[in-house]
């Protein structure tokens, strides 16, 4: 399949074939569901904690006779029943990352960037490269191209002025090629290839 290549004044720069394999696959919701649930457990930082019984500051001593008071015995002050005691069967810190085929991982991104041609949500940029980081400058140009809400990406290295001029414009994310993610991808409403970014992932997914 064909796509037209635009330049960042939405001009016209010649045509570019997207491979079927890559671009043309059909919808499967279920397998990018898995990818993003894989990619967000892997953020988690898996830092919440609570005291066990053997953390909880206090004596170890009984806080009254064990008879003759009438009341219930009791061992400790730290006891689970006790306010500020221990906590049972409570969160530690862990890993919340769990494995994901490779293959499932590289259909997904398959699946994600075929979804955004199927919806015509994607467009091919021949290069990303500014003369000067102007934020204003550039915001304008997205508005000429009809793009509010787009991730970026760019080849290996991405453009000093572009990344600077971008990172002050809402809902406008920017990455290398290498960190192209079905996450990102799915959570901005555009998906925008510079030509070099194309090869690369054509290359990555092949």
């Amino acid at each position: 399949m064909k796509i037209a290549v635009k330049t960042l004044d939405n001009g016209t720069a010649g045509e570019i074939d997207l491979p079927e394999e890559i671009f043309g696959l059909p919808a499967r919701p279920d397998i990018l569901a898995r990818m993003v649930r894989y990619q967000l457990a892997k953020r988690r930082a898996g830092t919440h904690d609570t005291k066990e019984i053997g953390e909880v500051s206090g004596r170890g001593q009984r806080p009254w006779a064990q008879k003759g008071s009438g009341r219930a015995r009791q061992g400790s002050t730290r006891s689970p029943q006790w306010r500020h005691g221990a906590i049972i069967f409570g969160p530690t810190p862990r890993s919340h990352a769990h494995d994901l085929p490779k293959k499932v991982r590289k259909l997904a991104l398959k699946s994600a960037l075929s979804a955004k041609q199927a919806e015509g949500k994607l467009i091919v940029l021949d290069t990303t490269k500014l003369a000067q980081p102007k934020t204003k400058d550039l915001a304008q140009r997205f508005k000429k191209m009809g793009i509010e809400s787009a991730l970026f990406v760019d080849g290996k290295v991405v453009d000093e002025n572009f990344a600077k001029a971008a990172r002050n414009i809402p809902h406008i994310d920017v990455l290398p090629q290498q960190g192209a993610n079905v996450y990102d991808i799915l959570r901005r409403d555009t998906l925008v290839l510079t030509r070099e970014a194309l090869a690369a992932l054509q290359e990555r997914l092949k």
